[in-house]
């Protein structure tokens, strides 16, 4: 029984945070106006 009362705690416990960073929402910030490379450029 002990076991099952840890488990649903951290359960509670995990919800519980999951839904605090999901309050604070994303950070302030942009992305960059670059593009990624996939490729390596040849080189001369």
């Amino acid at each position: 029984m002990r076991a099952l009362i840890a488990a649903a705690t951290g359960l509670a416990v995990a919800f519980a945070l999951v839904l605090t960073i999901t309050a604070m929402g994303s950070p302030a910030g942009k992305t960059s106006p670059k593009p990624l490379l996939t490729t390596v450029p040849a080189h001369p």
